[in-house]
């Protein structure tokens, strides 16, 4: 059987600072909430920017509302944006923090600093800087990761890395945020620290120095449990699967996803090539064989894992591609939220589309929105007429079946994405689409005679 793909975009938002980071909150009842980090180093004296690390750097913290109903357009709403020390990394706890949810953001200011999710006021929810915490004099944090990765933690901390090549592991209190314990890690930048979800006193780092290491905090970081030179370049993305023990996803900028069982890290499970430096990964919040890539130069792909987690030496296959960025792919995450899986298109709400274009003689057409900074794409052919969504069918993309189904036990998945890119200060929210082809072939009218 056939299945396809097919990818949308819903909404388009100029962050007007160039964007890094963006993350869906997970708590179901916040599910709604997406937070969006920028960072620009402020033009000025050459000599200036070189030998300064706050002061230049500077950032946004956006916070939006989502409601990706068909009924909405566009789904997001911005809701408040707080001028900030520019952002590295932004991360959800994913346990509540006295009822509420809490934001951990990673900035150049060398500082971890932690927003609580307020109660709405006057119909929306809020953002407020409730602790902070410095990493040291010199060095910008570089990335942030939670214990909470399983949503099952009741010793939370926090563990960040640094421009220094340094670790920090910081402890949250009742009204505090206390660094632990904090050693050097790598002989460059750390671009990427982050805990096994199954067992969180391992740590994992990855550095410039194109090292992936393991620390076990009960021994201390006076040793690593191991060191890969397996990555040929700078490693910047690590993920640990919350719902397949010992799997590691890992990406450097030797534009290779290598997957791993941490049982034994001498030798990868498996190795996709996919092009670009592997900025971010993340796997998705219930599907165990689904992993998300940001791939800098070469745009965003979702990854079918399920072969290589079994055992077998192939290539991950990519399930779709995003490639309406214009810049570095940089920040990605799934929402948790549900989405149906048809939506039927109309004159007065047209679908977006974002796959099928050449083959259909088709462009994306900008449809700005002032004053809202945001702006949605719709599809017209080259005349300028608007394109219906079921014109599109027979153009959607067919993949071949690598598996024997791409969610064990579901025949159809659709999902919602937020990605954002750099110097073209872009944030864009997305849906994929993923059916077997007999299940949207019967849902077309028959021909008529």
């Amino acid at each position: 059987m056939g299945w396809q793909s097919r990818t949308r975009t819903l909404q388009v938002f100029d962050t007007e600072l160039s964007a890094d980071t963006v993350e869906w909150c997970p708590l179901p009842q916040w599910s709604h909430v997406l937070a969006c980090g920028t960072y620009q180093l402020q033009k000025g004296d050459d000599k200036t920017a070189e030998d300064s690390t706050a002061p230049n750097r500077i950032g946004r913290l956006y916070l939006f509302h989502c409601n990706p109903q068909p009924s909405f357009i566009p789904p997001l709403t911005e809701t408040q944006r707080i001028d900030t020390p520019a952002i590295l990394d932004l991360k959800w706890c994913h346990v509540p923090i006295s009822e509420r949810p809490l934001l951990g953001m990673a900035t150049a200011s060398g500082e971890i600093q932690l927003y609580k999710l307020m109660e709405p006021q006057q119909g929306t929810s809020g953002l407020e800087c409730e602790l902070r915490a410095e990493l040291g004099p010199d060095r910008l944090a570089l990335s942030l990761d939670w214990s909470t990765g399983r949503g099952e933690s009741s010793d939370v901390r926090v563990v960040s890395s640094d421009s220094s090549g340094s670790l920090t592991v910081l402890s949250l209190g009742e009204a505090s945020l206390t660094a632990v314990c904090q050693w050097k890690a790598h002989d460059f930048e750390a671009w990427i620290s982050a805990f096994s979800y199954w067992d969180t006193q391992i740590v994992y780092s990855g550095g410039d120095d194109c090292k992936l290491k393991g620390w076990d905090l009960r021994m201390g970081p006076s040793s690593p449990t191991f060191t890969s030179k397996r990555h040929t370049m700078g490693v910047c993305s690590i993920h640990s699967n919350p719902h397949r023990e010992h799997v590691l996803a890992t990406g450097s900028y030797d534009e290779n996803v290598l997957l791993w069982d941490g049982r034994n890290m001498k030798t990868p499970l498996n190795e996709t090539a996919v092009g670009g430096g592997v900025w971010r990964l993340k796997w998705h919040p219930s599907q165990e064989h689904l992993l998300l890539a940001a791939c800098m130069h070469n745009d965003f792909h979702i990854l079918h894992c399920q072969k290589a987690m079994e055992g077998q030496d192939a290539p991950c296959p990519v399930l779709a591609s995003y490639i309406l960025h214009n810049s570095l792919a940089y920040g990605a995450d799934w929402s948790r939220l549900p989405l149906s899986n048809s939506t039927p298109p109309s004159p007065q709400e047209p679908p977006q589309t974002s796959i099928g274009l050449t083959e259909s003689g088709c462009h994306l057409r900008i449809q700005y929105e002032s004053p809202t900074a945001s702006f949605d794409t719709s599809l017209e052919d080259d005349s300028g007429q608007y394109v219906p969504d079921h014109c599109l069918l027979p153009q959607k993309r067919s993949a071949p079946d690598p598996f024997t189904s791409p969610v064990r036990d579901t025949q159809s998945l659709s999902c919602l994405m937020a990605t954002c890119s750099f110097y073209d200060h872009m944030m864009h929210v997305w849906r994929w689409d993923w059916s077997p082809e007999e299940e949207q072939m019967t849902s077309e009218p028959a021909p008529s005679s």
